[in-house]
């Protein structure tokens, strides 16, 4: 048996080992620079949708940068394989009734004369019944001008009693070329149906040939905004009162009018309560003093993502939860910057059966002790198997790596995203408050930014009214013809009983 001698490497020079040092620097750059340009063109070019399928990964061959080898090789992918569970679905109600409080209005059709005889014996038959079938119409909106007589009244005999007349209704807007209607109208119009106020003086002049300009229009919807500003204070001491808030932000641009040309980005911060009011803050900035002014003692749960302006803001028995979506969304995006390794992907599948777990809650229709029950059984041991999954992982990926920010920003929010295992009414993540932001990124494409920075808590306090009504099912052209005309009258200590939750309820 023979031994090889092997002689010992001689340590390097300072110089190779300084290059060796930038070498292995520029490739940790270089690699981390290829998962940004990927994700960037995932995001234009790939799926929506953040479930685990390679199927839309083909349209990458529109970008001019991806190899036609790289774009065969992932479209011939077979999409992952997701471990068998059971799905909850619906079961099917059939065909759809149409609902019971629109008005019915009835068309009768008659026999032919032909048919209304016997054919065996010639005498008339008599109706027995109707074959009914219901279908949804509508009837175009039709514009007129609606005529007020006030009836004035004087005394023939005596004429030191003066002139009597019926007082004057309250209205939106004093003295206005429009009815309260048209006015509810155009508020529903922009922030509901998220038409541009241009769109719909265009439309006025089309269907009555009224030329009402856009900044008339304007006018309307910001005396409205106004208006319930008060109501929306009342709304939000509403929503501190309770002891579970989702809060998020998104941005808004507006007009400053300082010569440079250029929209500020604003923000429109969200508090809710899940299935509760909606209130929305306007500031100028995304610093910390947004939500520490709106929440100020809040000592109740507050669930975020992981921004860091909602830390150390409310009262010092608050207890901040975190968001899972949040933590999914950053190892989903690992996973397809890199679809060859699979740790990301193994662990959005553990993520996505934690989910799973509160699913079945919401198929069995389990109120939340009994859902909490089902999470200490089956969710208690499934954040322990992601969490050393992540641990794992950590240790595994690169710092700088979309896998090693994931992995750092999940176990860096780790108390309060096990928060809901303590806090049976935590939800798993903050979709519902995601959900409402979606209005107003429908509507930034469209009325595109706001016309001035003092704009900004008008339509915020619109967007409010609008979003709760959404939320608690309240009809919104209903509840603003109720509570506007003469709502500027109003006592501020009557706004809690005209909120849209307080006004359904004394509705009901």
């Amino acid at each position: 048996m023979s031994i090889e001698f092997i002689p010992p490497t001689a340590p390097d020079s300072p110089e190779v080992a300084e290059l060796k040092r930038k070498l292995q620097w520029a490739n940790l750059r270089i690699q981390s620079l290829e998962e940004q340009l990927r994700l960037e063109r995932l995001k234009k070019y790939g799926p929506a949708s953040e479930k685990l399928s390679d199927a839309q990964l083909k349209l990458l061959e529109l970008e001019p940068g991806v190899s036609r080898e790289e774009v065969q090789a992932e479209s011939q992918r077979q999409p992952p394989q997701a471990p068998a569970r059971p799905r909850y679905q619906k079961k099917h109600p059939g065909r759809q009734e149409l609902p019971a409080h629109l008005p019915r209005v009835e068309t009768v059709i008659p026999c032919a004369p032909e048919r209304c005889h016997c054919g065996h014996c010639g005498q008339v038959m008599d109706v027995i019944g109707y074959d009914a079938s219901e279908q949804l119409d509508v009837e175009p909106a039709k514009y007129f001008v609606a005529v007020t007589k006030r009836e004035k009244r004087a005394c023939r005999h005596c004429p030191q009693g003066g002139v009597a007349m019926a007082p004057v209704a309250e209205r939106i807007i004093d003295k206005g070329l429009v009815s309260d209607r048209v006015v509810i109208d155009t508020v529903v119009g922009k922030y509901c149906d998220h038409l541009p106020l241009y769109r719909q003086s265009v439309i006025l002049e089309r269907e009555t040939g009224l030329d009402l300009t856009r900044a008339t229009l304007d006018g309307w919807v910001m005396r409205v905004g106004e208006s319930l500003i008060p109501i929306v204070g009342a709304m939000g001491r509403e929503v501190l009162s309770g002891g579970y808030i989702q809060a998020d932000e998104t941005t808004v641009g507006v007009q400053m009018h300082d010569g440079r040309g250029h929209n500020h980005q604003a923000y429109l911060w969200q508090y809710g309560q899940p299935g509760g009011g909606v209130i929305f803050d306007f500031r100028l900035g995304r610093g910390r003093e947004g939500p520490k002014q709106f929440l100020g003692q809040y000592e109740g749960i507050l669930q975020t993502d992981g921004y860091i302006a909602y830390e150390k803001v409310g009262g010092p028995k608050m207890v901040h939860a975190c968001c899972w979506a949040h933590s999914r969304r950053g190892f989903y995006e690992a996973h397809k910057l890199s679809p060859d390794e699979h740790i990301a992907e193994g662990i959005v599948r553990l993520m996505d059966e934690l989910f799973g777990i509160d699913a079945k809650a919401r198929a069995e229709g389990l109120d939340v002790a009994a859902r909490n029950e089902l999470r200490q059984r089956r969710a208690r041991p499934q954040v322990d198997k992601i969490k050393g999954a992540v641990e794992s992982a950590m240790g595994a990926a690169l710092p700088s790596s979309k896998l090693g920010q994931a992995a750092k920003y999940t176990l860096g929010l780790w108390p309060k995203l096990v928060c809901f295992l303590e806090h049976p009414v935590v939800e798993l993540s903050t979709n519902l408050a995601e959900n409402s932001m979606r209005p107003i990124a429908l509507g930034r494409k469209n009325w595109i930014h706001l016309g001035s920075a003092k704009a900004g808590p008008k339509v915020a306090a619109i967007l409010s009214v609008v979003e709760t009504c959404r939320r608690l099912g309240v009809p919104i052209r209903e509840y603003l013809a109720a509570v506007l005309p003469g709502l500027n009258d109003v006592s501020i200590q009557k706004m809690p009983e005209l909120t849209p939750i307080a006004w359904a309820a004394k509705r009901r």
